[in-house]
C-alpha cells in the first residue's frame, strides 16, 4: 500500500464464493435435471452482478433475460413468479415498471430471492435458457444448496413438464 493511500472496504450482502457456489449448484441441478442451456445472473441486494456464466449453446439474449428476473424480484421484493401471478391482469403497469426501471424487469418464473436466516434479502439469482418454471427450477436448487432460503421457497408444481 502507497503510504497516505487507503481504500474502506465496501460491505456487500452477498460475498462473491457465495454467489459462485450458487450459480455452480444451479449448472449442476440444471444438468442432472436435463434442461436447456441456461444463463444465470446472481445479485447482490443492490442488483450489482456479482456472478455470471452463459453455457455453451445458450441465446445471445439469455444475459439481458436473466439479469431481468432477478432484478424484477429485488426491486419488488418477491419472487418473479409471484410477480407473474399479481399482475397477468395489469398489463399497464408491467409495462410502467419496465420503462422504469429502463427494461430490467422480466415477470415470468425464473427470478429468485436469496434469503439470509432473518428472512431478508440480500441477492437474487436470475436464470433463462428453458422453460421459465424449469428456469426457476435451477435457481431454487442453487440457493438452497448453498445454504440459503428463497423466495419462492419451492419450484412451481409440476415444473419438469412446463412446456416453452
Amino acid at each position: 500500500m502507497t503510504e497516505g493511500y487507503f481504500l474502506v472496504p465496501v460491505a456487500s450482502s452477498l460475498r462473491m464464493a457465495e454467489a459462485e457456489s450458487i450459480l455452480d449448484a444451479a449448472l449442476r441441478a440444471a444438468r442432472l435435471a436435463e434442461l436447456l442451456p441456461l444463463a444465470v445472473a446472481v445479485l447482490d441486494s443492490g442488483a450489482q452482478l456479482v456472478a455470471f456464466r452463459r453455457e455453451d449453446g445458450c441465446g445471445v439474449v439469455r444475459f439481458e433475460i436473466a439479469r431481468g428476473k432477478a432484478q424484477g424480484a429485488l426491486g419488488m421484493g418477491i419472487g418473479s413468479r409471484e410477480i407473474r401471478n399479481r399482475l397477468k391482469e395489469r398489463p399497464a403497469f408491467q409495462s410502467a415498471i419496465a420503462a422504469a426501471s429502463d427494461g430490467r424487469f422480466i415477470p415470468v418464473p425464473g427470478g429468485v430471492l436469496i434469503l439470509n436466516d432473518r428472512g431478508e434479502a440480500i441477492g437474487a439469482v436470475g436464470v433463462s435458457g428453458d422453460a421459465s418454471d424449469r428456469d426457476e427450477y435451477a435457481a431454487i436448487a442453487g440457493i438452497h444448496a448453498a445454504g440459503f432460503a428463497s423466495h419462492p421457497a419451492e419450484p412451481a408444481p409440476g415444473w419438469q413438464e412446463a412446456g416453452l
